[in-house]
């Protein structure tokens, strides 16, 4: 069954090569979505995928790129909005 997830990525991940981490990341588990930068320094992105690997897509959040540092992941319920628009790969905005 295929669920989406809103991630907020907090810590040193911007201007470190997150953003393009995340892609590729999701990308290589077959997720849809996008990845993007916020104005308060976090990194935003909406995943959508089988629960399994959106679990995968988390971990590999949690442990960023080696020039990063995460301090933490927020995890929510995306809005029904945000999901819709035919999502068909993975992207950086």
């Amino acid at each position: 069954m295929i669920q989406a997830r809103k991630f907020v990525v907090r810590g040193r991940v911007q201007g470190v090569g997150f953003r393009w981490f995340v892609e590729r990341e999701a990308s290589a588990l077959g997720l849809l979505g996008w990845v993007r930068n916020r104005e308060d320094s976090t990194v935003e992105l909406l995943a959508m995928g089988e629960e399994e690997k959106l679990a995968q897509l988390k971990t590999k959040l949690a442990e960023g790129p080696r020039a990063s540092r995460v301090d933490t992941v927020d995890e929510s319920e995306p809005e029904p909005e945000e999901t819709q628009g035919g999502l068909k790969s993975f992207h950086i905005t």
